[in-house]
């Protein structure tokens, strides 16, 4: 039996960012809606007695958004405590929720300490004041550090703070010094997220009007480089193309999607993931409670992967870990092997010293890290 995890969904934060293009929506002048989360609470308890979830083993839970912490310490905590009584969890899970700097308090994450949570992932960006503002955050650098010294305080051992490279009017010297902060306040896990332009974002409409600043490739390709190094001198391995982490830190409930492995996602634009049958719930969080309400599952498409289909995508996310993909595990799993599945396109990659074999594990060369989706894409 398979180890899965199980995501939620909180599709609400106090402002939105002018690059974010995930399901969210602005709270600035009003308190997150209660009725979402009994619809969550309902969702929870219909499919946690389903037969299917009864047989699984749940390994993980990860609480994101949207800014979960928007909500109440007594409110978020009892959402956790209700996911971890009623469906069937192993021992110890690992319990991680998403949280931005201005919406935590050591209240808060005293509750949350108590429901379970034993993981926590800071939104911090930037530890610059004004590339904070210039990114449309809502917070300080100060309030970011007080929110993970709070942590510390409430006794959590396991922190990850994401940040962002590339951002508007950021150089590559302000990027060494926002991680100078973050290693002196010494996370367990780092995510460094290269900055991207989504479609339809204030950030895209500002770049097709010329009036977004953002720095040239090269010194973005710098930015990766010399943040690589720098993170591994202070101690984190790089496992994932955008995550580092101390020994045994990293995180099993996104490696589990590298994987390509089973998961179930409640809440609005939630997505599960069956062994390759894919599901997806409403975006609109409204529509999401009156669905729960009526009895009526929330799903808004699904979609059944191929052999063929479901072994692509285990190669690319598998490939966005350092430690590559099993060739042997492929074949078990779908009965194909890469090398004669794609033929000159890895033979390429490899003459290129793009991509290698390790043994048994195909893996990315840190040649191609900085170029990873363009070689990535032609796996497709």
């Amino acid at each position: 039996m398979d180890r899965i995890g199980l995501y939620i969904h909180i599709p609400f934060c106090r402002s939105k960012c002018p690059y974010c293009a995930f399901v969210s929506s602005p709270c600035q002048d009003s308190d997150p809606p209660e009725i979402y989360l009994d619809a969550l609470r309902k969702q929870v308890d219909v499919l946690s007695a389903h037969p299917w979830c009864r047989e699984q083993s749940f390994a993980t839970l990860f609480v994101g958004g949207g800014t979960p912490t928007i909500y109440s310490g007594a409110q978020l905590a009892g959402l956790v405590k209700h996911c971890l009584t009623q469906f069937p969890f192993i021992d110890n899970p690992e319990v991680s929720v998403e949280t931005n700097p201005n919406t935590v308090s050591a209240g808060k994450f005293a509750l949350l300490r108590e429901a379970g949570v034993n993981r926590l992932s800071i939104g911090v960006q930037s530890f610059a004041d004004t590339l904070l503002t210039a990114a449309g955050r809502s917070h300080s650098a100060a309030e970011a550090i007080s929110a993970v010294e709070q942590a510390r305080n409430t006794g959590f051992d396991n922190i990850n703070l994401d940040f962002i490279y590339g951002l508007p009017r950021q150089t590559v010297s302000d990027l060494r010094q926002t991680l100078e902060v973050a290693v002196s306040l010494h996370p367990e896990h780092i995510a460094l997220y290269e900055m991207t332009i989504e479609p339809d974002t204030p950030f895209a409409r500002m770049t097709d009007n010329d009036k977004l600043s953002l720095p040239g490739q090269d010194e973005v390709a710098e930015m990766e480089e010399s943040a690589q190094d720098q993170l591994k001198a202070s101690g984190y391995g790089r496992y994932e193309i955008s995550n580092y982490a101390r020994p045994g830190r990293e995180c099993r409930h996104n490696i589990n999607y590298w994987q390509n492995g089973s998961y179930l996602g409640l809440g609005a634009s939630a997505v599960s993931c069956f062994d390759g049958f894919r599901v997806v719930n409403v975006a609109d969080h409204q529509q999401y409670v009156r669905c729960v309400q009526q009895d009526v599952m929330p799903f808004d498409n699904g979609e059944g992967l191929s052999v063929e289909a479901g072994f692509r995508e285990s190669v690319i996310t598998g490939l966005r870990m350092t430690a590559g993909v099993s060739v042997t595990k492929l074949r078990q799993r779908y009965g194909l092997d890469p090398q004669e599945y794609y033929g000159k396109v890895i033979a390429g990659f490899v003459k290129q010293d793009m991509l290698f074999f390790d043994g048994d594990m195909m893996r990315l060369t840190e040649k191609s890290f900085p170029v990873a989706n363009q070689v990535l894409a032609a796996l497709v």
